[in-house]
């Protein structure tokens, strides 16, 4: 047990933001697993929804921007080689 004051609020205070990172996380994991999983017709729209979680999640200091950033360019390579794909070659 804490022996202090201030040992007893930053306990409070980890456990609120460890929540919050908790459930900022989850619904970027979410976003992306939907994209990965999501019909072929919908990719862009889906991909919009997964970057804009990650850039929440950078926002709020959950994740760096350097790897939202990674993230992202691979969910667009992805979209990008689904669209190769589906459109033959002339």
């Amino acid at each position: 047990m804490p022996q202090h004051k201030s040992a007893v609020k930053r306990i409070r205070t980890s456990e609120r933001q460890r929540e919050r990172n908790r459930s900022v996380r989850s619904r970027v994991r979410t976003a992306i697993r939907k994209f990965e999983e999501g019909a072929a017709e919908r990719k862009a729209e889906l991909l919009r929804e997964a970057t804009s979680e990650l850039d929440n999640a950078v926002r709020k200091g959950v994740i760096k921007e350097s790897t939202a950033n990674r993230k992202k360019s691979r969910l667009a390579r992805g979209l990008n080689r689904a669209a190769a794909k589906e459109t033959p070659r002339q």
